[in-house]
């Protein structure tokens, strides 16, 4: 979340284009709040328009207006959603959703600025819009499927931000729960309950598909239905208590990047094929991943490229490998392991010389 919150101050600074990308209930929309907020246009308007929620001959009336008599209802001009934003900045949510045609046409506004009404027959004024643009969906994958425009996407994803999911956080987990639990009570006028460590223990153990939109549910049915007092973790839903389906992939997060590991390491398999296919299947997750290239680089004290070799690759892999860690955000500094490793060979110099010591004093 710090480097998450890093990424937003940068983006903030410029007023070029970002795509926010992450899982339902992460967090986009917030987070392009904030870098509007924090941005330079922070005075200017903020309009948001969600993408999946209109039919595609709405959707374009709401982007870039209309005019009257131009559809049955339009009885008057209407002014569209980027003639509002002007100076300001527009959020598209669920940007994947929109109709191939309607990415054409948004794509012209991108490259010109300049927008016409439907049922207008000339162009309006060129518009200054900072556009962000989040999404749940893969589009690398649909401009595979020629489902998203290629050319859109790369007008959109100038800044890439990346909201991770709540599993990959799970330490922060605590901190979330009595930030809600507090905002809740607040807003309901009951008071503060107290989490149990067993309760959240079995809160961490929750697999939470919805992320932090799932846990405010949640925790806000608990408030609702104790008011106050100490929650156990026989009080929390009955989802989250099938302790048979959340615990077990819980206790394989370290397990499954530990046996990956080995298979790289001692069984001679390429990462290609043991991490690198199951990491886009998502079968393996960010946090795994990034604990098996923190064990690599505490072999080879922070070398990427021994890394490289330790992980069966070829040695031409190495810049392919490297933009495949930054852009996943698993790419770990190596200074740390480095530093790591003065210390753990200062140490083991120091007990040498005290052997040798007091074999001389012997």
């Amino acid at each position: 979340m710090c480097h998450l919150r890093d990424e937003i101050a940068d983006a903030a600074r410029s007023d070029a284009k970002v795509l926010v990308t992450g899982e339902s209930g992460t967090g986009k929309e917030i987070t392009a709040r904030l870098i509007h907020l924090q941005g330079l246009r922070s005075r200017a308007p903020y309009v948001t328009l969600n993408c999946a929620g209109l039919p595609e001959t709405l959707l374009e009336s709401e982007l870039f207006g209309h005019v009257r008599g131009s559809f049955t209802g339009a009885y008057r001009d209407k002014p569209g959603l980027l003639e509002l934003a002007h100076r300001g900045t527009l959020f598209l949510d669920e940007i994947g959703e929109m109709s191939l045609r309607m990415q054409g046409v948004f794509l012209r506004f991108l490259e010109t600025g300049e927008i016409q009404r439907v049922g207008a027959t000339r162009l309006a004024s060129r518009l200054d819009v900072r556009i962000i643009a989040a999404t749940n969906r893969n589009l690398k994958e649909m401009i595979a499927d020629k489902t998203f425009r290629e050319d859109l996407f790369y007008r959109l994803n100038v800044i890439h931000v990346a909201v991770p999911t709540l599993r990959e956080r799970r330490d922060d987990l605590p901190m979330l729960v009595a930030h809600l639990a507090a905002a809740i009570s607040a807003k309901l006028g009951v008071a503060v309950p107290t989490f149990s460590r067993e309760a959240l223990t079995t809160l961490s153990a929750y697999s939470w598909p919805g992320n932090v939109r799932e846990l405010r549910n949640i925790v806000e049915r608990v408030v609702v239905r104790h008011r106050g007092g100490i929650i156990e973790a026989t009080d929390l839903p009955h989802e989250v208590l099938d302790l048979t389906e959340k615990a077990a992939p819980a206790a394989t997060v370290a397990s499954q990047a530990d046996v990956l590991f080995t298979t790289m390491v001692k069984g001679g398999e390429s990462f290609w094929t043991v991490v690198y296919r199951p990491f886009m299947a998502r079968d393996l997750t960010r946090q795994e991943l990034q604990k098996i290239v923190g064990h690599g680089l505490e072999r080879t004290r922070g070398n990427y490229r021994s890394l490289v070799e330790l992980f069966n690759m070829p040695s031409d892999d190495y810049k392919r490998f490297l933009n495949f860690l930054r852009k996943h955000q698993c790419h770990l500094p190596f200074q740390h392991f480095r530093g790591a490793a003065a210390v753990r060979l200062a140490v083991a110099a120091d007990r040498s010389a005290d052997v040798r010591a007091l074999r001389r004093g012997a």
